[in-house]
């Protein structure tokens, strides 16, 4: 029987275990040019423990950013930064891959430097507010990609997954999920395109794979992952084709060769998809699984039932930097304090406990 804690090989890479740490926003980018700080670098380096830690998000350009204070790799300062996190992680015997992160028209004019309008698939504003470092503000429309401009958009993401390599990640991890702009691409209700990115399953899963094949081809399907949410309804995503997009998706993504697929769930309904996907994936399958209440211990049996071949956690690993000890003790856990998660200093950050220190 398979069990969580015994190490597994990754595309050749061989991790300690099949614990993973899910990316999660923190909004602590306070470096030069929106770098990651000495903090962070404590803050993934207590984590190495997992398996594989999996970044925050990371925007690959400046347009590509969502929120404030989130940390870019497109430019000199920010892999010079991202380095520190990374020969930290290394150093105490962790995998570190970056999540590559575009949000698409989640975002707003002033977050950018110039107050530029943020760019999706179709014209189509979400609905709610975003909270922007100057209070709560209403999202506005997008401006829709023109098809000429979708190869330059194509070019940031592998263009960032060379500076990760740069950086000293061991792979990048292709945000496609959480309504963000490769998601926006593949939903029904955010791409209204007409011409080959949009109208048909096949033309609304072309970006995803262009994207991916993109990166694959740059740094290497070994060093090249990607994430994805089906029916998730998070930043006002309708997806009523899951059942189809998928895997159809997947097929497409199948003989990239990738590190591995990572499917994160959202609700009960998600598992069908889930398994769907597993059936048909024959490369390593991360999950991030829907739960009753907390991912904790309860959820490892997933990985003994050979439904994922590594579990995700994400509050819970925030929360608790040695949670690999601790799932294996069935607790205790330190409790997440949801105040912190975004922005702020160290406390909720790298002040968590470890076993040890309790």
């Amino acid at each position: 029987m398979t069990t969580p804690f015994a190490p597994v090989a990754l595309r050749g890479r061989q991790l300690a275990n099949r614990i993973a740490m899910a990316p999660m926003t923190r909004s602590r980018a306070f470096g030069p040019g929106l770098s990651p700080t000495e903090s962070t670098v404590e803050y993934y380096a207590q984590r190495a423990g997992a398996g594989l830690i999996v970044t925050e998000g990371i925007q690959p350009s400046v347009t590509g950013q969502g929120y404030p204070d989130t940390p870019g790799l497109h430019s000199d300062e920010q892999v010079a930064a991202w380095r520190a996190v990374t020969d930290a992680v290394h150093a105490r015997g962790g995998t570190i891959f970056a999540q590559l992160m575009h949000s698409g028209r989640i975002g707003h004019p002033v977050i950018f430097p110039d107050g530029r309008s943020s760019v999706a698939p179709s014209a189509v504003a979400p609905a709610g507010q975003l909270y922007t470092g100057k209070g709560m503000l209403d999202f506005l429309e997008p401006r829709a990609l023109p098809a000429e401009e979708i190869p330059a958009v194509i070019g940031e993401f592998v263009h960032s997954a060379r500076n990760a390599v740069a950086a000293g990640f061991d792979g990048v991890e292709l945000h496609g999920a959480n309504g963000y702009l490769i998601q926006q691409f593949l939903a029904s209700n955010t791409n209204l395109r007409t011409d080959e990115w949009g109208g048909s399953v096949e033309n609304r899963i072309r970006f995803a794979v262009e994207v991916t094949r993109a990166v694959a081809e740059a740094v290497g399907g070994e060093r090249t992952a990607i994430r994805l949410s089906p029916t998730n309804a998070y930043n006002d995503i309708a997806e009523t084709d899951a059942h189809e997009v998928y895997p159809a998706l997947v097929r497409e993504l199948e003989p990239l060769g990738l590190a591995y697929l990572h499917i994160t769930e959202t609700n009960e309904g998600a598992r069908e998809v889930t398994l769907a996907v597993r059936e048909q994936y024959r490369g390593t399958l991360v999950l991030n699984p829907a739960t009753e209440g907390p991912t904790d211990h309860r959820a490892l049996p997933l990985i003994e039932d050979g439904i994922a071949d590594i579990l995700a956690f994400g509050a819970l690993f925030l929360a608790n930097p040695d949670l690999p000890e601790r799932l294996r003790t069935a607790g205790p856990y330190n409790a997440p304090d949801p105040a912190s998660f975004f922005g702020g200093g160290d406390q909720g950050y790298i002040d968590y406990p470890a076993l040890s220190r309790v």
